[in-house]
């Protein structure tokens, strides 16, 4: 039986990196195996990609070079952690995954969706998260939160309308598939946001799956 594949999804400062490892924790009690992995990144080469992407040496990149960077790091992250765990029957949890393509270079950059949706095609073929968690949050305060953590990144120096537009993209897809999407409040407590998270993928543990 293929494993189960959740990714968590949203703007600056919504609270990914620390939902993440508390759902792999709870999960872990229930399943075998559970790997935890993120975008951009993920394999050793994709890890060497997100220094570019995020790096400021990378300042001046092209949306178009941008875009291919990220699908690159993809195509790897797929061929040598994702597809070989949900092959064996594993869960996968990752800190973004496609939809922040859709709304980084989509939305953020300008790219057109189609041009987008042509190359997840050639990189994904028919594999798609089976879950995708939106942490939400206002933009004014997910930015006042990502400020506080660290110095900003290649990403986190873009100004409010860029993540608005995120935002908006987040919003719009979780919209038309509310199946495969669920848009929780990231303005909750740690504690309170956690419990809904494991709620929803109870709901998919539970679930009918092949």
């Amino acid at each position: 039986m293929r494993g189960r594949f959740i990714t968590l999804e949203g703007g600056e400062g919504a609270g990914k990196s620390t939902q993440l490892p508390l759902l792999a924790e709870w999960l872990r009690s229930r399943i075998d195996t559970v790997v935890t992995t993120r975008e951009p990144g993920g394999s050793a080469l994709g890890e060497e990609v997100r220094e570019l992407l995020l790096g400021h040496r990378g300042q001046a990149m092209s949306a178009d070079a941008e875009l291919l960077l990220v699908f690159a790091a993809r195509a790897e992250h797929l061929d040598k952690i994702i597809a070989p765990a949900l092959n064996a029957g594993h869960w996968v949890l990752c800190d973004r995954f496609t939809d922040a393509t859709y709304a980084y270079q989509g939305a953020g950059r300008g790219i057109e969706e189609d041009r987008i949706a042509a190359v997840e095609q050639w990189v994904q073929g028919a594999l798609r998260p089976d879950l995708c968690i939106v942490l939400d949050i206002p933009v004014a305060e997910g930015m006042g939160r990502a400020g506080r953590r660290s110095q900003p990144d290649r990403f986190e120096i873009e100004d409010r309308a860029f993540f608005e537009r995120v935002r908006e993209s987040y919003l719009r897809r979780a919209a038309v598939d509310s199946g495969r999407y669920v848009v929780m409040d990231a303005r909750q407590s740690v504690e309170r946001l956690q419990a809904r998270i494991r709620e929803r993928v109870e709901a998919c543990l539970l679930g009918p799956h092949d």
